[in-house]
C-alpha cells in the first residue's frame, strides 16, 4: 500500500487488517490486543468517537485511538500521541469536561 507522506513524520502500519496512523499506534494496539485475549481488558475498540456538541449543533468529533475496560470495569481512553497539537489540547480539555473522562497519552 502507498500512504501519502506525514505531516510529523509517523508512517502508517497494517495489522490484522486494520490501518493505524503510527508504527507507535500499532505497537500499541498489540499490546491491547494480547491485554484482551489475555482477559486483562473488555470490550477494546478502536476510533470511538466522541462528539462535543452545543445547542443542538456538532461543533466536532474527537477519534479517539482505543477504549475498553479494565478488570476492575474503569472505562479507559487512551490516544497514542507523537506531536500534541494545540487544536488536540483544546479538543482533549473539551471532551473531558464534557463527557467526563480522561484521555490517557500513550
Amino acid at each position: 500500500m502507498n500512504f501519502k507522506k506525514s505531516k510529523y513524520g509517523n508512517k502508517r502500519t497494517v495489522i490484522d487488517g486494520k490501518t493505524f496512523a503510527s508504527k507507535k499506534e500499532a505497537h500499541h494496539y498489540l499490546i491491547l490486543k494480547s491485554l484482551s485475549e489475555a482477559g486483562a481488558i473488555t470490550r477494546l475498540q478502536m476510533q470511538t468517537v466522541f462528539s462535543f456538541e452545543l445547542n443542538g449543533k456538532t461543533l466536532f468529533k474527537y477519534l479517539a485511538d482505543f477504549t475498553y475496560h479494565d478488570s476492575e470495569g474503569k472505562y479507559h481512553v487512551v490516544d497514542v500521541k507523537g506531536f500534541r497539537t494545540p487544536t488536540y489540547r483544546l479538543k482533549k480539555k473539551l471532551v473531558e469536561a464534557f463527557h467526563g473522562v480522561i484521555i490517557e497519552e500513550v
